[in-house]
Formats: structure tokens, C-alpha cells, sequence
């Protein structure tokens, strides 16, 4: 299994992201796939879930009703749009993988990961 993140950048306050994590190596849509974010001396925090198979998404506290999680079947990509960005949303993003209908909102959860992708917020 193999994950690639893409997406990440510098923005400004307010503004928008679209992250992108390409999946290969596995059945897309079985395994639950996560976004999960990280600064430094800090633990991964969760940043959103989904499970296309049961079509259930579910977001941190802190991004809920700004950020989106979505599945392309066709692209075998998941991707993380981000809007209203704020300064506290910087950080490195990481995409996440597990075998199972949907993984958790901890980092142990999942098996998989990517290499993260830098987002900068500017105030």
C-alpha cells in the first residue's frame, strides 16, 4: 500500500487548500481512509475520516464545518478541501489507510501512511 499526499502550500488567512492523497495497493473503497495533521512536539491530531463503503465522514472538532473529506473511486484519490483556513491550521498533513470499514480518530488506528504535505497559514 502505498500513499502520496499532495496539495499543500502557503495561503493566506481565509483562504482555501485542496490536499490530495493518491492511494495504490489497494481496493479502493475498503479500506477507511483519514487525514491527520501535526506540528512539531506535537502528536498527530485527527483532522476528518471516511468510509466509502458506508458513506459515513466525520471531522476533528477544530476543522468541523470548514473542511471536507471525499473519495474518488475513478482517480483512487482522497481528498481534503480546506476552507477558511486559519494560522492554527498550520501544519504538516498526512493521508492514512487501514484495513477495516472505518478507522478511528487516533493515529495508532491506522497501518498506512504518506508522506505529509506542508500547509502554511499567514495571518
Amino acid at each position: 500500500v502505498q500513499l502520496q499526499a499532495s496539495g499543500g502550500g502557503l495561503v493566506q488567512a481565509g483562504g482555501s487548500l485542496k490536499l490530495r492523497c493518491a492511494a495504490s495497493g489497494l481496493t479502493f473503497g475498503t479500506y477507511a481512509m483519514a487525514w491527520f495533521r501535526q506540528t512539531p512536539g506535537k502528536e498527530r491530531e485527527f483532522v476528518a475520516r471516511i468510509s466509502q463503503s458506508r458513506g459515513i465522514t466525520d471531522y476533528g472538532h477544530s476543522v468541523k464545518g470548514r473542511f471536507t473529506i471525499s473519495g474518488d473511486g475513478a482517480e483512487n484519490t482522497v481528498n481534503l478541501q480546506m476552507n477558511t483556513l486559519k494560522p492554527e491550521d498550520t501544519a504538516a498533513y498526512y493521508c492514512a489507510a487501514t484495513n477495516a470499514v472505518i478507522g478511528g480518530t487516533v493515529a495508532s488506528s491506522y497501518d498506512y501512511w504518506g508522506r505529509g504535505t506542508l500547509v502554511t497559514v499567514s495571518s
